[in-house]
C-alpha cells in the first residue's frame, strides 16, 4: 500500500510541473503579441484615445481668422459728377407733333468709369420744382458708365392736365443722391425744339436707364 501511494505521488508531480510551464509559455506569447508592431491587438485604452483625437477638430487659428481678405482692399467706383458728364435733350416722336416726349442723354466724357443712379432733377421753365419721378422707373441698382457710354432718361412734358404753360428753357442737375454730397449747380439744356413747347402739372421724368428703350417706354405709354 505504501509503495503504491508513493508511486502515485511521483507520477503526479511531473505532470503538474509540465502544466505550469505550458501556462507560462502561453502568457509570454500573448504579451509579446500585444507589444508587437506587426498587427498585434491594440489595447482598448489606446484605441479610444486615437478615436477621440480623430473626432476633435483642431482649434481655429486666431491670427488666420483676422487676416484681411482680397475684398478688403477693393475700391468701389465713384458716383458720376456733373463734371464727368455732358447732357443733351431731343424731341422723341414723329415730326410735326408737339414736343410732349423728350429724351435726355448723359454721356461720360471723363477718362474713368463712374456710377449713375436715381433720376435727374429736370426743371421745365418756370415750374415750381423739378418734374416728379415716374413711379417704378428708377433702376434697382446704380449702373456703371465707362468712358464714352451713355445713360438715358425720359421726360413727359404734358400729362393731360388743362393748365399748360410755355417752356422756353430747361435745366438739369444730378441732385444729391442719398444725401452723400451737396447738390451741384444745374446746367441749362439746349431746347429740344425751336422756340418753345408746352408743359403742364402732369409732367414727369423717368430714372436713369442704360438703354433708350427702358427710359422712353414709360413716357410714350403715358
Amino acid at each position: 500500500m505504501r509503495t503504491a501511494a508513493r508511486r502515485a505521488r511521483s507520477t503526479w508531480k511531473p505532470y503538474a510541473v509540465g502544466a505550469a510551464v505550458a501556462a507560462a509559455l502561453v502568457a509570454t506569447t500573448a504579451c509579446e503579441g500585444a507589444d508587437s508592431d506587426e498587427g498585434g491587438p491594440v489595447p482598448p485604452s489606446a484605441s479610444a484615445s486615437q478615436s477621440q483625437s480623430q473626432a476633435t477638430p483642431p482649434a481655429p487659428d486666431d491670427d488666420a481668422s483676422e487676416a484681411p481678405t482680397d475684398g478688403d482692399d477693393a475700391v468701389g467706383t465713384d458716383l458720376c459728377a456733373m463734371k464727368d458728364l455732358t447732357f443733351a435733350a431731343s424731341k422723341y416722336g414723329e415730326r410735326g407733333e408737339p414736343a410732349r416726349h423728350i429724351m435726355v442723354v448723359a454721356t461720360n466724357e471723363s477718362d474713368k468709369e463712374c456710377e449713375i443712379q436715381n433720376a435727374p432733377e429736370i426743371m421745365l421753365g418756370d415750374a415750381q420744382g423739378p418734374a416728379p419721378v415716374m413711379e417704378g422707373t428708377e433702376a434697382d441698382e446704380p449702373f456703371t458708365l465707362a468712358p464714352g457710354e451713355k445713360a438715358y432718361a425720359g421726360v413727359l412734358a404734358t400729362g393731360g392736365n388743362r393748365d399748360t404753360y410755355e417752356v422756353t428753357f430747361m435745366t438739369l442737375t444730378l441732385g444729391s443722391p442719398g444725401g452723400e454730397a451737396e447738390a451741384e449747380e444745374p446746367v441749362e439744356l439746349e431746347m429740344p425744339t425751336e422756340g418753345s413747347f408746352q408743359a403742364d402739372d402732369g409732367q414727369r421724368v423717368t430714372g436713369w436707364q442704360p438703354t433708350e428703350g427702358l427710359a422712353m417706354r414709360p413716357v410714350t405709354q403715358s
